[in-house]
């Protein structure tokens, strides 16, 4: 990450000031009157200033690549868990994957200046992983053992319908308008579609049992990044992240030893290919692409950030034709068509009079959910 030069300092007049970070190597930038504070993150950019020399360019280079990390690695997640978890039980490969990503991050974040976090900051931070990571990421997992990994980035990509409904109902939130209520529909029938009588398209159903898991995985994370808007949590993204990453992944690898998978475990059988999506999931899937996301949460707006929600599947669903051998039918196509669509018309269907939030608003945004994620894989 390089670091921004006050245009002050060397003689110009820009529109912001850049101040050093003591808890970081990243700078912090002061706005004039955009309502922003910035006191509790370690890195915020929002749109260019000024353009000196290379900064801007710099800038725009970092966008672009930090922007295709989260499209195609969280996009290329789905395919990666569905190969683990061919030789490595699901519940012990999640656990493994977020327990060591949690631990990296947490020490990164840590050496970086980040506080040690207070007991019930920990107390939050188990909570919030117990709901993403446990039984969200976990729920994923077990899915694909039974649900293709595209179908499955397809359903795990209607979190946002959740979102609104539980946001409306539990918090009190604006009711929702006419575009959002038609992209809830829209959403649903997709559902419905995906999972509704195969023969019609010439294909047999979908395992309704990984349906329902992978909605209840959806409930849960809308739930737990919900919950973790108001929760005591260390207002280092990193930090936070790397802490909830852990707890989530001491609780699955704790659900593994009870359910027998440890025990019926065999390392030897373990193949090169599980062994090295592993990998990728934990080192790409899960520190990369958050650490992607994390700078995007200050350096772009939420809604171009939420765009991701819609490339996501569909980068999911071509790989695994591409590369898993999965099939790619009229009914996948008309179901896909309808939830991308629902999921674009409940982002870009905020109530009238509630203008999108600043970039910098996001200290507590949970892992891979931005105003509506992701992403739970």
């Amino acid at each position: 990450m390089a670091n921004f030069e006050s245009p002050r300092s060397r003689g110009g007049a820009g529109r912001g000031s850049i101040r050093r970070n003591e808890e970081s190597d990243f700078h912090e930038v002061e706005t004039n009157g955009n309502g922003c504070n910035f006191n509790k993150l370690n890195l915020i950019w929002v749109e260019p200033f000024y353009d000196i020399g290379g900064v801007t360019k710099s800038f725009n280079g970092k966008l672009i690549l930090a922007f295709a990390a989260v499209y195609t690695i969280w996009g290329s997640t789905f395919l990666g868990i569905r190969i683990a978890i061919e030789t490595i039980p699901p519940f012990l490969m999640a656990g493994i994957r977020f327990t060591g990503a949690g631990v990296l991050l947490y020490l990164w974040a840590r050496a970086r200046g980040a506080k040690a976090p207070a007991l019930i900051e920990w107390r939050s931070a188990a909570i919030v992983g117990a709901a993403l990571f446990f039984v969200s990421n976990g729920g994923v997992s077990w899915s694909e053992l039974r649900v293709p990994s595209g179908i499955t980035a397809l359903l795990v990509s209607t979190v946002p319908l959740w979102f609104v409904i539980l946001e409306w109902l539990w918090h009190g939130g604006t009711r929702p308008t006419r575009k959002i209520v038609a992209g809830l529909i829209i959403g649903f029938s997709g559902v419905l579609l995906l999972v509704g009588p195969g023969e019609l398209f010439g294909q047999g159903s979908i395992d309704l049992v990984g349906v329902g898991v992978l909605m209840i995985a959806n409930f849960s994370w809308a739930t737990g990044s919900l919950y973790s808007r108001r929760a005591k949590l260390p207002s280092s993204q990193l930090l936070s992240a790397g802490m909830q990453m852990t707890a989530g992944g001491v609780v699955l690898l704790i659900a593994s030893l009870l359910i027998g998978e440890m025990r019926r475990f065999d390392p030897a059988a373990v193949t090169l290919p599980s062994w090295l999506a592993l990998s990728y999931l934990l080192v790409f899937g899960s520190v990369v692409g958050f650490s992607a996301y994390t700078w995007l949460l200050r350096a772009t707006t939420p809604s171009r950030l939420a765009t991701y929600a819609y490339v996501n599947p569909v980068i999911a669903i071509l790989l695994g034709w591409g590369f898993g051998g999965e099939k790619l039918t009229l009914q996948v196509f008309a179901a896909a068509g309808a939830i991308i669509l629902a999921v674009v018309l409940i982002m870009t269907g905020r109530s009238k009079g509630s203008p999108e939030p600043p970039p910098c608003e996001g200290d507590n945004v949970p892992v891979a959910a931005p105003v509506a994620e992701e992403d739970p894989a």
